[in-house]
């Protein structure tokens, strides 16, 4: 019997997502997979991105939050969060149309996007 590794089932649910028949718990699946690169590229406790209801992580060098609100959050939707991962939507036009709610001096996660291959592996960088 063949065993999937977490980042398998991660981009079995990305492609489940880009042909628009990911289930809920594939959706689920395909944020945590992509915010987990995301820290990977961006390693650090300065800002925090939320999708909700699936994930919140911290990601990006510098000064890390210990309590209440972080002051550098970036939030959005489930579908615009995988858009930008995929480089569908870029980080201006998701700004522009008020499709994330970003807020501090390090929000900008532009440097990091697209974060994943058209195949849904991780980009080079």
């Amino acid at each position: 019997m063949a065993r999937f590794t977490a980042k398998d089932l991660g981009r079995a649910a990305l492609t489940a997502w880009q042909s628009g028949s990911a289930s809920e718990s594939q959706l689920a699946m395909a944020v945590r997979y992509t915010l987990t690169v995301l820290e990977e590229l961006a390693p650090g406790r300065s800002v925090e991105v939320r999708v909700p209801p699936y994930a919140v992580v911290q990601v990006v060098e510098g000064p890390r939050h210990t309590r209440g609100t972080p002051p550098n959050v970036v939030e959005t939707d489930a579908d615009t969060w995988l858009s930008l991962a995929t480089g569908s939507l870029s980080w201006d036009d998701a700004i522009s149309d008020a499709r994330i709610s970003a807020s501090g001096d390090r929000c900008d996660l532009s440097p990091y996007l697209p974060l994943l291959a058209l195949n849904g592996a991780p980009n080079g960088r």
